[in-house]
């Protein structure tokens, strides 16, 4: 079973920075403004050997009428109901607000565990503060401090006394799939169609998603971890210091996923940044796809179509496909997540070596290896004398030659794109290493 702990509390209270001290990590987003954090994310957290989940939420004020901080509650109240045990953050320094006894309200009627931690707690002296929040009925509150340290160990004992038996396993079968994209393109509304719910907060507004949010699905009897990041701009265009450290987080949950679904506006075809956005994934190792999302408003048809795959394939050396979706209608959603687990799995490929041999073959009899030059002025060919692969995630092979010259650069590509053409390996990273026969290494050329 996979154990949740919720942590809630009122706008400003500490509640990433609190996390970040818990697991050890920078991953959630914080800042000195209100509001930075609005979906749920899930961060992965171990103590005394238990496995777990902290779930960090957004900041619930109740008074506040604006729709998003509905949805934030929304995403609050979602979280509590999937997790095991609460922890409630509330600001030591501040003393009890309206906002902390309304949520302690909410967990009081619910059938949770609940911990109250009193941040801000920096030192010894202000750890009395904390004795004022007795009087939320949630039992005796616990002072912490997020940015010093202070009772963090403490928390974590008491979280791991009141979660139930069993543990969170890893699960190395997992593919992790990550939705990168410009702000605005539809990314996270197609994580919910993904999903089926409601699972993250959707505005017309740009930027809504700040951080970048670890969700499961299971797809048939596949395992997949869904990312949704924040929309990368050009770096000239990041406005402040949250967006710069929002987009940091996105190319990060690049760098960890093993499948990219470069998600762009069909209304606005590929665009020059949806390109750097795709070879940014490509660069990170990533198997990657992209998907003209909002198809259904596209007037183009499969002309235009046609015409986005030739200039990806033109700009894009991994010639990733190009796909059509619409978050809104539904239409084709499903096939996305059907090339994703086929691109995670091409990934994996083991091609056997009788296999790769007789390709290298039929690539040289399609096109001859260039020529050399051999004791001055006699020429040499090059010769491709053997293939095998040496790796997988991402794929790699190595080819023995004959020559101590290194293979040109146009031929290496060559025999690239025949690989991925055989094997179905477009928008895969792979790595092709031409070694002299005799030699135990030689430039990598692919």
């Amino acid at each position: 079973m996979a154990l949740k702990v919720a942590i809630v509390g009122y706008p400003n209270v500490g509640k990433s920075s609190l996390i970040n001290r818990l697991t050890g990590t920078r991953d959630a987003v914080v800042h000195e403004r209100p509001g930075i954090t609005r979906d749920r994310k899930e961060l992965s957290c171990e103590w005394n050997g238990r496995r777990f989940t902290l779930i960090d939420t957004g900041g619930v004020d109740f008074q506040d009428e604006d729709p998003l901080a509905g949805s934030i509650r929304d995403q609050a109240r979602a979280g509590l109901a999937d997790a095991q045990v609460a922890v409630l953050v509330v600001d030591a320094r501040a003393g009890v607000r309206a906002g902390d006894e309304e949520m302690a309200d909410l967990l009081r009627r619910s059938s949770l565990p609940v911990i109250v931690a009193a941040n801000k707690c920096d030192s010894v002296a202000e750890v009395t503060q904390a004795a004022e929040f007795h009087r939320l009925g949630l039992g005796d509150p616990l002072p912490v401090s997020a940015a010093q340290g202070l009772g963090s160990g403490d928390l974590l004992d008491r979280i791991v006394e009141l979660l139930p038996p069993g543990d969170e396993e890893p699960d190395a079968d997992t593919i992790r799939l990550a939705l990168i994209g410009r702000p605005n393109v539809g990314k996270s509304s197609l994580v919910n169609r993904f999903l089926g719910e409601e699972r993250v907060i959707v505005s017309p507004n740009a930027g809504t998603t700040r951080d970048a949010i670890d969700l499961p699905l299971l797809v048939g009897e596949r395992k997949l971890t869904l990312i949704d990041t924040a929309g990368m701009r050009r770096q000239a265009k990041v406005a402040d210091s949250v967006e710069y450290y929002t987009a940091l987080r996105s190319q990060r949950a690049a760098e960890r996923a093993d499948v990219a679904l470069v998600v762009c506006d069909a209304n606005d075809g590929v665009t020059a940044q949806d390109l750097r956005v795709a070879e940014l994934a490509m660069k990170a190792g990533c198997a990657t796809a992209i998907v003209l999302n909002k198809w259904d408003l596209h007037e183009g048809g499969e002309e235009a179509l046609d015409h986005e795959r030739a200039r990806v394939a033109t700009k894009l050396r991994l010639r990733p496909r190009v796909l059509t979706a619409s978050a809104g209608t539904g239409r084709h959603v499903s096939r996305l997540l059907t090339e994703a687990l086929a691109l995670g799995d091409r990934t994996s490929t083991r091609i056997p070596t009788v296999e790769l041999n007789r390709f290298l073959s039929e690539t040289v009899q399609a096109r001859q290896p260039p020529v050399g030059m051999k004791g001055g002025s006699s020429q040499h060919r090059l010769k491709l004398i053997y293939m095998t692969q040496t790796a997988e995630r991402p794929p790699r092979f190595t080819i023995q030659i004959n020559s101590r010259k290194r293979v040109t650069r146009d031929y290496a590509y060559f025999v690239e794109n025949r690989l991925r053409a055989r094997y179905g390996m477009d928008g895969v990273p792979l790595i092709i290493d031409f070694v002299e026969r005799g030699q135990r290494s030689q430039a990598r050329a692919a």
